[in-house]
């Protein structure tokens, strides 16, 4: 896989939230980004699926 850098503005509440559950998760803060984007990427891909939503 080959990733991509890019420059990310957030309000400071949302990286103060960030912070705390990369810490509580073990994770960096880019880890736990990608794992709350693929956590959302799988219930879109479920939810467009004949049987994801009903």
């Amino acid at each position: 896989m080959k990733a991509k850098q890019f420059k990310l503005i957030i309000p400071a509440d949302v990286k103060a939230w960030l912070e705390a559950e990369a810490k509580k998760n073990l994770r960096s803060q880019s880890a736990q980004i990608v794992s709350c984007l693929r956590a959302e990427m799988t219930k879109g891909e479920q939810a467009q699926s004949p049987q994801g939503g009903a």
